[in-house]
């Protein structure tokens, strides 16, 4: 029986409320589900305001407009991260500058920032690599001296935090995701606008709502509403919302057996590890993690190539991850590469992506960790 790779979160609840809102009068952006999605965020996140958006990739391109990213501006961010990151900044006429990452976390090397820091540098962009924090105390030091933003791409860091707080609510905005990879889902697709600077609320309001002032018609703060800024349609539809609210209810269920999961895989495959045969994942202190992953990290590509074969064999789906962006033809085109990379391509060609979803069965994952236990005994068997 194969093993897929992901599984959309499903609780039971979601057709209930989908239904429901189906057959209510407004399906449309901000309507009832909307609302108390916003309402659990904003509790939970302890923030100045949260926009469900259409995707995580249109809640960075909110960011880099409220921004006022143009032409000629520099933004720093990791190479190892979804095209979304880079794209939203790009869009608006961005320079990208690429930092190496460090081979713990994947994530951005905080050490390596300043740097590559000009004169043109407007933005700092940490990703949260599999929901594990960066460094953010650090971050936040380097952007408060040299006068910068920081946009947190927590499009995998739902649940995870840092020092206690919540991923997204650090840098003056976040994005989260909630595609169907994601631990959360609105359906599919969908996204969250995080703000924690009060001076973007308003004019956040108005770029999602395609540039006008509807929401503040709405509410009763204008006569009639018009076109006052830039903008797009960056609404959520409440059905979509409806999906995720039956999410929400069971975020912590869904938090901690995605944990357990990731526990089993953990302890089971710590004498790989220990034999000097993978790296297992790396949790720096201070960070909760949410299990959004589980990698683990082979001698070199061929290895992965060599491993993953296998395991497809076995009827296992585990995928690779991103290939760094600097390499790629409009990386090329849009950004350029701070220093050496070190460890960006180097680490990036030894991961391998484990199964990982809510509900996985606790035999299946007995079965990959005794899949790739055999693998490599073959390997010392040779």
């Amino acid at each position: 029986m194969k093993i897929p790779f992901n599984k959309p979160p499903y609780t039971g609840n979601e057709e209930k409320y989908v239904i429901e809102s189906m057959k209510s009068s407004k399906i449309s952006g901000d309507g009832e589900f909307t609302k108390k999605c916003h309402k659990w965020f904003e509790e939970k996140l302890n923030c100045k305001k949260v926009l469900l958006t259409t995707s995580c990739t249109h809640a960075l391109e909110m960011a880099a407009i409220l921004l006022d990213i143009k032409e000629g501006d520099e933004v720093i961010m990791p190479s190892y991260t979804f095209v979304s990151t880079a794209n939203a900044f790009v869009l608006r006429g961005a320079k990208i500058v690429f930092v190496d990452i460090r081979p713990d976390t994947m994530n951005i090397d905080e050490t390596k920032i300043e740097e590559a820091i000009t004169s043109k540098t407007k933005v700092i962009v940490p990703v949260h690599y599999a929901g594990v924090a960066c460094e953010m105390d650090t971050i936040m030091d380097i952007a408060k001296r040299y006068n910068l933003f920081v946009v947190e791409d927590a499009a995998q860091g739902m649940m995870s935090s840092y020092k206690g707080k919540a991923l997204g609510t650090i840098g003056h905005l976040g994005a989260f995701s909630f595609h169907e990879t994601k631990n959360y889902t609105s359906a599919g697709e969908g996204g969250l606008l995080i703000i924690n600077d009060e001076n973007f609320v308003q004019r956040a309001e108005i770029i999602r709502e395609k540039g006008t002032n509807r929401s503040l018609f709405f509410r009763g703060m204008v006569d009639k509403y018009s076109w006052v800024d830039i903008g797009s349609s960056y609404l959520m539809n409440d059905v979509s919302a409806a999906y995720l609210w039956g999410n929400l209810e069971k975020a912590d269920e869904i938090n901690q057996n995605r944990l357990n999961s990731w526990q089993k895989y953990y302890d089971g495959l710590k004498e790989l590890e220990n034999r000097g045969f993978i790296e297992l994942p790396k949790i720096p202190d201070g960070c909760v993690q949410n299990a959004h992953m589980f990698y683990i990290k082979v001698k070199d590509l061929e290895e992965r190539t060599a491993l993953l074969d296998y395991l497809k064999r076995n009827d296992i789906y585990a995928v690779f991850h991103y290939v760094p962006l600097h390499s790629s033809e409009a990386g090329l085109k849009f950004s350029l590469f701070s220093k050496e990379d070190i460890y960006t391509t180097k680490e990036s060609d030894k991961l391998i992506r484990l199964p990982m979803y809510f509900g996985l069965d606790n035999k299946d994952i007995e079965n990959i960790i005794q899949k790739i236990k055999i693998y490599f005994k073959g390997k010392v068997d040779e």
